[in-house]
């Protein structure tokens, strides 16, 4: 018979080990690494662990190297069931008697003495993690000057955003739900309660969609019933907040099961769209549109408060992939827009070369992005686009890291 909690902890060992050794979003690997785990709880305190350990592992692997006589591999699993050890105690504060009885047994056949061995010294000197979590030398090699304030967005998980499908009753929404709002259309709550308990969730009041992803579509404006083409649609935010627009929607992407979310989203807040399945590099519309939204496949490291797995598994070369697909695409929704229309260019990146570099590229006329368009604290740059990174907001919980570009035809 499992010890109580110990589940938990071999499937946050099996969610480490797909993130650093596989290169597996946690989100991906969740489904296998919790197999035969029933209770939610558990399943949440398996993905929070990993996601601790994750986020201060440069931290977490400095207090344990500086507790060992003779280096241990990166790769070592007794590393990892240590990070997990002290995740739980430091930052999820398990008392440690409790952390060395689950983890132990994770290290049957293995180096039990030694993880009992330097994590009952580190308990014993009081150690401390620092205020603000250490990035990977490499990210702080390529997020340059940056990296200092989006690691003091870090140091939590991100609230919840709610996108409202009527910003008329903004005011009673964040009343009612007991959050506040940062611009119309949006209210930010604790997090806490499962989604589908909150009020306004069955009568389709609002979807979850941090607030940075949804100034694109709010850059767009009222759609008076003009067309606009969604491209990469699912799992579908934006699309959602263009039908509560006015706009005619066609939401495009590749994936038929994240199409279906989309479907299922439509459906639960009484919105309307045109759902196409479809790769844009291999599809093309019958007409242009009014406008386009691109929200382009990225390395998404602009997710990291809520995604610490892409501090550890994206590196140069899965950026530069990106960016060569984020060019093709954004050339091809270029030349599918009506003389005057509007495109709308976002990735979740903070990389320079999936966003500023790429909106060099274009060569349609720029339709800067203005200070009014955004909530308050946040101001577009120099060329009229838009960047945000973890630690902007950080008074009201930050916001997710984008880059965003507009033009006209």
């Amino acid at each position: 018979m499992d010890i109580p909690g110990l589940p938990a902890r071999r499937a946050a060992l099996r969610l480490l080990d797909a993130v650093l050794h596989r290169g597996e979003t946690l989100d991906s690997a969740a489904h296998n690494a919790c197999q035969g785990i029933v209770g939610g709880p558990d399943r949440a305190l398996a993905r929070a662990l990993a996601a601790e350990a994750l986020r201060w592992m440069t931290d977490l692997d400095g207090l344990i190297d500086a507790a060992m006589r003779l280096p241990l591999a990166d790769d070592a699993k007794v590393r990892s069931v240590l990070r997990l050890m002290l995740a739980g105690w430091l930052r999820l504060d398990t008392p440690p008697h409790a952390v060395i009885a689950t983890a132990l047994p994770l290290l049957i056949g293995g180096p039990k003495r030694l993880a009992h061995g330097v994590f009952s010294t580190l308990v014993k000197q009081d150690v401390k993690l620092p205020k603000v979590p250490t990035l990977p030398a490499e990210v702080v090699a390529r997020w340059g000057e940056s990296a200092t304030a989006i690691a003091a967005g870090l140091t939590v998980p991100p609230p919840l955003d709610l996108s409202l499908r009527d910003p008329a009753t903004t005011d009673e929404w964040a009343e009612k739900l007991g959050g506040v709002s940062l611009i119309p259309g949006h209210v930010r709550l604790p997090r806490g309660d499962a989604i589908e308990n909150l009020a306004g969730f069955n009568e389709g009041a609002w979807w979850v969609q941090d607030l940075a992803a949804s100034i694109p579509a709010h850059l767009l404006g009222a759609g008076d019933g003009r067309t606009v083409l969604d491209l990469c649609a699912a799992p579908g935010g934006k699309t959602l907040q263009l039908a509560a627009a006015g706009w005619q929607v066609t939401g495009l992407d590749m994936s038929a099961k994240r199409l279906e979310r989309l479907a299922e989203n439509l459906a639960r807040t009484q919105l309307s769209a045109t759902l196409v399945e479809a790769d844009m590099l291999e599809w093309a519309p019958d007409a242009p549109f009014d406008a386009v939204l691109l929200d382009a496949p990225c390395s998404a490291t602009g997710t990291c408060r809520r995604h610490p797995d892409v501090l550890h598994r994206i590196g140069a070369r899965h950026i530069t992939e990106m960016a060569e697909l984020q060019s093709t695409l954004l050339e091809r929704a270029a030349g599918w827009l009506k003389p005057g229309g509007q495109l709308v260019y976002a990735v979740c990146s903070q990389e320079h070369e999936e966003g500023e570099d790429q909106a060099r590229k274009v060569t349609l006329t720029p339709y800067p992005i203005t200070a009014d368009e955004l909530p308050a604290g946040i101001g577009p740059t120099p060329e009229g686009w838009l960047r945000t990174d973890p630690g902007m907001l950080k008074w009201s919980g930050g916001l997710d890291g984008f880059f965003v570009a507009r033009w006209r035809a």
